[in-house]
């Protein structure tokens, strides 16, 4: 039965992002608000709990998870990003999008696209999803709470509690944070393209 904190969204309470930190450092896998959706989250390294978000979400081996980063200075030491990237990315980061860029050696393969080692990296703009990135100290493993069959993420806190509490190790509380996906951008060759329009605005990369 899954642990529920109910966490400030705007003054987090320490000692719960302290305890869901534990939770992730000892291998479970939580649900967590961010600033597009409720998203599952483990630690990078945990192959098993990666396993248990496959088989909540009913995932194949295709599916890309994203690396939830705590800054953009922690991007660059899980993706490649030259100058003109991140000057992009320093104008929309933290926000609702995600950046498709070549993968470095620190992230594990089997997270990696397996033709072209790349990655998914995004920045919240969500207090909560900080304060546990900062305090755990590195990235989560992420992929937005959809349940199967459905296309839209879930938003109210009490009805991921009923649906997933016996699935998942914590729900944390954040208040209503959107169903809208994140807009995905690729910066792979160097020059921005949009892959996914969402919740962040890309119009002016269309110009």
């Amino acid at each position: 039965m899954a642990q529920f904190f109910e966490i400030h969204p705007l003054n987090p309470q320490k000692r719960l992002i302290q305890q869901a930190v534990k939770i992730i450092d000892d291998g479970g896998l939580i649900i967590y608000p961010t600033d597009s959706s409720y998203a599952l989250g483990c630690h990078i390294g945990d192959k098993h709990a990666m396993e248990r978000i496959q088989r909540l979400r009913k995932l194949d081996n295709k599916h890309h998870f994203t690396l939830v980063c705590s800054d953009l200075s922690e991007i660059g030491i899980y993706a490649k990003v030259d100058n003109s990237s991140y000057r992009l990315m320093k104008t929309l980061a933290p926000g609702p999008y995600t950046f498709l860029l070549k993968a470095t050696s620190e992230v594990p393969r089997r997270l990696m696209n397996p033709k072209r080692k790349t990655i998914g990296v995004r920045v919240p703009d969500n207090i909560i999803a900080l304060s546990i990135l900062q305090e755990l100290g590195q990235p989560i493993m992420s992929s937005t709470l959809i349940a199967p069959g459905e296309k839209d993420a879930l938003d109210d806190a009490e009805s991921i509690r009923d649906r997933f509490e016996r699935e998942v190790d914590l729900i944390i509380d954040g208040g209503a944070c959107g169903i809208e996906p994140t807009t995905v951008i690729s910066l792979i060759d160097g020059t921005p393209e949009v892959l996914r329009y969402g919740k962040g605005d890309a119009e002016f990369l269309d110009y």
